[in-house]
């Protein structure tokens, strides 16, 4: 009999070249590329993760990065504040706020210079597009990252066209190429549906972000894509593997997404450190239901041993004295 298969898998070739737990990572993007340097910091990956926020336009991630890497400030004419006087920049997520103006631009301009150095010594960036639509601030003439519900006749909604992209994008790879030579570029589409767009002008949004991609991976040798878009409406095309908005992936579907992820691009060689690393953490997570029981202290004390272990691999000294702490606070020895 013919196997029986139900859904049709995502072919993801294996990189030639590949991750390891000395590779310093960046990732740069939508929410999604949170969740990822997420994913790949549990396992005790060298991540900066999403340091901008989140941004979901690749022009904007194209200038937050060139920005970075030339010095320049933050644009002074998108600095913004709400009805609570609370300063916010348009080029950046609402997590990054200040009291007042000047307060802000501190905050950015250190934010930039950690970035560059960051990159200086990073061997691999992880950009995620979210959408290729984009918003035009009409006094400043310019394209944004965030509104930051600012009234709405403020701004001009634009779909990006490729070759709009395109080009300052590959100035961008040429840019950090001549910056890190070694700078391995993974890209990828968001798998997190922009249903606001509606669904069929979400579909023309994402497939302008994967002729993007597809135009990059061709041109440059450094540059690879990565399918989590096509991963998540192909492969788990099912209402199962997403948050009740129906947009989000959920837990399940990101952990998916990771694994196929680290089959690709992660060192084959750390494998069963990642599953033996997973089960520790998962211990450490463990919270005993009757306090100090001597099935606790012993689970502590096994686990302090299988830390003790993987320190050869990877630095455990804040988990060890953690789990120190907490047999030390048993009230004997059992």
């Amino acid at each position: 009999m013919k196997p029986f298969k139900l859904n049709t898998q995502v072919a993801v070739p294996a990189s030639e070249w590949k991750i390891n737990l000395d590779s310093k990572i960046v990732t740069i993007g939508s929410c999604f590329a949170e969740v990822m340097g997420q994913q790949l910091g549990s396992y005790k990956f060298p991540v900066l993760n999403n340091p901008f926020g989140t941004v979901f336009n690749p022009l904007t991630i194209c200038k937050l990065l060139d920005s970075a890497l030339s010095e320049r400030l933050p644009s002074p004419a998108l600095y913004t504040e709400n009805a609570d006087k609370i300063c916010f920049h348009h080029d950046f997520h609402s997590s990054l706020w200040a009291p007042d103006k000047a307060q802000l631009e501190q905050k950015l301009t250190r934010i930039l210079s950690e970035v560059k150095s960051f990159l200086n010594i990073a061997d691999v960036l992880v950009i995620t597009f979210g959408t290729a639509y984009a918003y035009r601030h009409k006094l400043a003439n310019t394209l944004i990252g965030n509104c930051h519900k600012v009234p709405a006749d403020r701004f001009v909604k634009e779909l990006l066209h490729p070759d709009q992209i395109n080009i300052p994008l590959e100035q961008l790879i040429l840019k950090l190429r001549s910056f890190r030579r070694d700078l391995r570029v993974i890209l990828t589409v968001s798998p997190v549906r922009h249903t606001k767009d509606t669904l069929p002008l979400n579909q023309v949004s994402k497939s302008t972000l994967r002729l993007l991609c597809h135009r990059l991976s061709e041109r440059f040798p450094n540059v690879d894509y990565f399918p989590s878009y096509e991963i998540m409406i192909d492969e788990l095309r099912d209402y199962r593997f997403y948050e009740q908005d129906l947009i989000h992936p959920n837990s399940m579907a990101e952990e998916y997404i990771f694994r196929t992820f680290a089959d690709a691009f992660i060192d084959p060689s750390l494998t069963d450190f990642m599953k033996e690393w997973e089960s520790v953490r998962q211990l450490m997570q463990h919270r005993p239901l009757y306090g100090h029981t001597e099935s606790q202290y012993k689970m502590l004390q096994n686990v302090q041993a299988r830390l003790t272990r993987v320190a050869d691999v990877t630095d455990v000294s804040a988990e060890l004295a953690e789990v120190a702490r907490r047999i030390r606070e048993f009230p004997g020895n059992y």
